[in-house]
């Protein structure tokens, strides 16, 4: 074959299959899935502040650690309300002129997933803490303290948000934790992964190896519902396994007069649309409002914190939580 001879012809033949190969693998592929993917109804873009969060998300390494992806199968349930699809990444660009686009889908769980960590964790407090000593809210946790995102002030000013971090947690530094732009820009990317809801009449992808659902195995009309493991998966990261909370950060269900005592309408209220009356606890998150709990969900968790930790309180029903319900749903819309 003459062309090994001729190098000019040798070198336009490769350049032209080169070219052929990149468009038929990589272009084309890309096109088909650009013009067949489109994002659902309802996806939110991401805010000035969210975009340079997750510019810092993207150099601080947080992908090594946590993947954005809910796989379809039973173990992921924790990390989303369904499997991901690619229509939760079609509104995904390019970072830069520069930069590839940036899907942040990971390869490691070292960390739990973040798919849908804006509707689980929701309270910039507890993030703000986390970021600033991820023990001082999960004394397991291994993930490494970003304190250089935070700075420490004798005399913050108006505008500054402070951190409230116990002491124990400062290590010998004096004054008041102050959060950084950067760090108030990585949160708020964090908060702004949720998942999409599904369009209305389109029925979620069922997860494999699905367990019977509660509907099924007469869990919700019995209000046989897991109080502890909804106490585990929603309100434990703040207010703890031993339910002592956090001294300076989150206070104790432990011995609390509102988890004990018998003005409901309150521990409903706190429950579904949160708290910030005390400015020694960070603020808590609407944690009801926004895992969409049902009467059965809230009466399981009052019950289980009312009769856990020593705690000694008369059970509730799903129907007088019910009632509760609606007369906040009412007593908002009416104050709105």
């Amino acid at each position: 074959m003459t062309i090994f001879n001729d190098h000019k012809r040798l070198y336009i033949t490769a350049g032209v299959l080169f070219a052929f190969l990149t468009y038929l693998v990589v272009i084309m592929p890309a096109f088909e899935n650009q013009y067949n993917n489109l994002p659902l109804p309802g996806t939110v873009a991401l805010s000035g502040d969210a975009k340079a969060g997750k510019l810092i998300y993207i150099s601080e390494g947080c992908v090594g650690c946590h993947s954005q992806q809910v796989r379809n199968v039973e173990m992921d349930k924790v990390f989303g309300s369904r499997p991901g699809m690619a229509s939760d990444y079609a509104n995904i660009g390019r970072t830069s002129i520069w930069q590839n686009t940036a899907t942040l889908m990971g390869t490691e769980r070292t960390g739990p997933d973040l798919t849908d960590v804006g509707n689980r964790q929701s309270s910039r407090d507890w993030n703000l803490m986390h970021l600033f000593q991820p023990r001082s809210v999960v004394p397991q946790s291994i993930m490494p303290s970003y304190r250089w995102l935070f700075e420490m002030k004798d005399n913050p000013s108006k505008t500054d948000i402070v951190v409230t971090v116990p002491a124990a947690f400062l290590n010998g530094a004096t004054g008041k934790v102050v959060a950084t732009k950067k760090a108030l820009q990585l949160v708020a990317y964090i908060q702004s992964l949720k998942q999409t809801p599904l369009p209305v009449g389109n029925k979620t992808p069922e997860f494999l190896y699905k367990k019977p659902s509660e509907a099924s195995s007469g869990a919700k009309s019995t209000g046989k519902v897991d109080g502890e493991g909804l106490y585990a998966a929603n309100c434990m990261s703040c207010h703890q396994q031993n339910g002592e909370g956090l001294k300076g950060a989150f206070p104790p269900l432990k011995g609390s007069p509102v988890v004990t005592g018998d003005n409901l309408e309150l521990y409903v209220d706190i429950i579904m649309n949160g708290y910030n009356p005390r400015p020694e606890y960070g603020e808590m998150a609407a944690v009801g409002t926004n895992m969409n709990f049902t009467e059965f969900d809230v009466a399981a968790i009052m019950n289980y914190e009312r009769s856990a930790w020593g705690n000694k309180a008369k059970k509730v029903t799903p129907e007088e939580i019910k009632k509760i319900m609606d007369f906040i749903k009412i007593k908002i819309a009416a104050s709105n």
